[in-house]
């Protein structure tokens, strides 16, 4: 089974430890996240530096911070860095995130992500010809490509956004989707990609899978409501994700969460819902429900999600059991 590790901030541990552990693991990949704190480049190259043969990605950089000339330049980077190893996950973000940290608008978030990954595309082509683009928000003329390809993948969650990784990405980060509705969610990827002649077979799916892994399987789900509770209130795009599934819970659980009621917001995380939005229980109950959830689903590659809320020996525990046999 191939399995990815999201490499987070645990305590004081160094990040590119955790890369190392998880090559010696068998992990497939890790993947870094950025949001604020650190550069989650740096800490990619790092990482890149520091392995062999484990692939590396981000998940996800954001499509405002950085110009596709910035994120085609910092990838082309990676890449050689990594020998090749390297996957540029990309994601238009929050509002929150864009405006209130970036003080950018947070402006047709799905044109934008649809341009600048058309636009990375075309500058890190392998045929060493000038770019010359001109969208409805992005342009730029005259530049030679990098000729370094690589895979992008996109994380889309809405339908419209679901469209663009059909049409232009080698892969899909699904994020919030619940399980029991991402085969229907991807048609919107399928049918983007059939009306561009791409096979959509050829997309790998690589979703976020929120993992909590303990001896006390109560303790381990209770991280993971903790968990679905924190996105469902903090995000509209991942409150309307969850509510494809799940309408009348998301409501109630977003609206505690806006309330200042977290343990509230938590307990209203029912047991069906932590099933289908994570992996939580014992080691063996977790291992299996990993397998199963590849085996049933589309699922090529699950990104192994550690809950800011769980403990040290949660997340210890949770990338011994996961990791890849």
């Amino acid at each position: 089974m191939d399995v990815g590790l999201m490499v987070a901030s645990f305590g004081d541990v160094d990040l590119a430890d955790v890369a190392v552990r998880a090559e010696q693991l068998h992990y497939d990949a890790v993947w870094v996240g950025e949001l604020w704190g650190e550069s989650g480049v740096v800490q990619l190259t790092e990482m890149a530096t520091r392995t062999d043969e484990i692939d590396i990605g981000s998940a996800i950089l954001n499509v405002y911070s950085r110009s596709p000339a910035v994120l085609s330049m910092t990838a082309a980077s990676l890449q050689r860095a990594s020998d090749g190893r390297f996957t540029l996950g990309v994601g238009t973000s929050t509002a929150k995130a864009v405006e209130d940290l970036h003080g950018m608008a947070f402006d047709r978030p799905v044109r934008r992500a649809h341009e600048t990954i058309e636009l990375v595309r075309e500058f890190t082509a392998d045929d060493g010809g000038r770019v010359d683009y001109e969208g409805q928000l992005l342009e730029a003329a005259d530049f030679p490509s990098l000729s370094v390809p690589l895979p992008i993948y996109h994380a889309g969650l809405g339908p419209a956004n679901r469209r663009v990784v059909g049409r232009l990405c080698d892969g899909w980060i699904p994020h919030n989707i619940p399980f029991s509705r991402l085969e229907d969610a991807f048609e919107e990827v399928a049918d983007a990609a059939r009306e561009r002649d791409r096979d959509p077979d050829e997309i790998t799916v690589a979703p976020y899978v929120p993992s909590a892994v303990s001896e006390d399987a109560d303790e381990a789900r209770e991280t993971l409501r903790r968990h679905v509770a924190y996105y469902v209130g903090s995000g509209e795009g991942y409150r309307r994700a969850v509510a494809m599934a799940y309408p009348e819970r998301a409501d109630r659980i977003a609206e505690a969460w806006r309330d200042g009621e977290k343990r509230a917001a938590a307990e209203a995380v029912t047991d069906e819902m932590v099933d289908d939005l994570g992996v939580a229980g014992t080691p063996d109950e977790a291992r299996q429900r990993l397998r199963t959830l590849v085996d049933e689903t589309g699922i090529d590659h699950p990104i192994v999600v550690l809950p800011e809320p769980a403990s040290s020996e949660t997340i210890e525990a949770t990338i011994e059991a996961l990791a890849p046999e």
